[in-house]
């Protein structure tokens, strides 16, 4: 059983978080490979003091690529959950303020 602490694993900033924490209030984590829906949202809401509408979560694949000389496939970067956490109107989380 993982903690509380340990289930968000780091905030992902890309240009799509960024379009997605102004215009529609949702926030993306990188989170540990054995978490639930409900474990996301208790560490959301406790570590964050915020209020949790929903919560999606989406098993990314790994990143592929091929070596040239002899046309082999090689895992390059490993695949990984992330969890998409929309927040209630008015409500914003300081760690993706000013990205």
């Amino acid at each position: 059983m993982i903690t509380l602490y340990e289930v968000l694993r780091r905030p992902l900033i890309t240009e799509k978080s960024n379009y997605q924490s102004g215009k529609l209030n949702q926030y993306a984590f990188e989170v540990a490979s054995e978490a639930t829906r409900t474990m996301v949202k208790d560490a959301v809401e406790t570590l964050f003091d915020v209020k949790v509408e929903r919560v999606n979560i989406i098993n990314t694949a790994a990143k592929r690529g091929r070596r040239a000389r002899s046309r082999r496939l090689l895992v390059r970067k490993p695949g990984y959950k992330k969890a998409i956490v929309t927040l209630k109107e008015g409500q914003t989380l300081q760690i993706f303020e000013g990205v």
